[in-house]
């Protein structure tokens, strides 16, 4: 009986720890989605301004009931989100680390800290370039008999979608340096399945952009060129030892 209890307390001792660092977390999310709840009519006007730019004198439409509520929901949660990021990672870390060596400690907070900024990169790649660039296209696109009403949820949805893709995109290096430092493959084999990785970035490209080949291209292309990226990197940060521990 006295075994079982002493197996059992450093589990419940785990449990507590672990829900202590999740409460802290939420509990710094519901602030900062109580201070952008505050403001969330600003930031509808700042996430809007990329096709409000393209439709001059003319403002998004809400067909919904509650629409108007649950958009300003949506955009408080999404910036909470960002703001707390580096909070949340925070306390990921200070649960996980007790339980790594430390080499694994001096390459995880780097991974994390680059990732975060990745992602971040990545949001306002598709906010200050790509959603300018498709909103031009469709609006030159729109035949003169057409009136273009875009919807707010559906917006909202949209650019969503697309922090999330170019979010995940702009991780690619981080993905690639990882497998080459834990052994999952050479750069020589990166290097060697290229030609696929181009193919399968505009097939990727294709599935979560909207169906035009310029919102592809404008996702393909940096995720290629942030593979090589990676690619450059592993090959500075680990050939040398690999070749060290070759000839020896």
């Amino acid at each position: 009986m006295s075994d079982l209890s002493d197996n059992l307390q450093p589990l419940i001792s785990h449990l507590i720890e672990l829900r202590t660092r999740v409460v802290r977390g939420m509990l710094v999310f519901i602030v900062g989605f109580a201070i952008a709840f505050a403001f969330s009519a600003q930031l509808y006007d700042v996430l809007v301004a990329p096709l409000s730019s393209v439709l001059p004198g003319q403002k998004l439409v809400t067909i919904g009931i509650a629409s108007p509520f649950l958009v300003q929901v949506k955009i408080a949660a999404l910036v909470a989100f960002v703001a707390t990021l580096p909070h949340t990672l925070y306390q990921i870390w200070a649960f996980v680390a007790p339980g790594l060596y430390a080499h694994e400690k001096k390459l995880v907070a780097p991974l994390v800290i680059a990732s975060t900024l990745l992602f971040l990169l990545g949001m306002g790649f598709a906010y200050f370039l790509v959603f300018g660039v498709v909103f031009k296209f469709i609006a030159s696109v729109v035949p003169a008999s057409m009136q273009w009403l875009p919807d707010s949820g559906e917006y909202l949805d949209f650019a969503m979608g697309m922090f999330v893709a170019f979010g995940v995109t702009f991780e690619v290096p981080i993905a690639v340096i990882v497998m080459v430092r834990m052994g999952f493959v050479t750069v020589a084999k990166l290097r060697e399945i290229r030609s696929y990785v181009i193919v399968g970035a505009f097939v990727i490209a294709a599935v979560v952009t909207p169906p035009d080949v310029l919102s592809q291209c404008l996702l393909a292309i940096p995720l290629w060129l942030l593979y090589e990226a990676g690619v450059l990197v592993a090959s500075w940060l680990y050939q040398p030892k690999l070749n060290e521990s070759q000839s020896s």
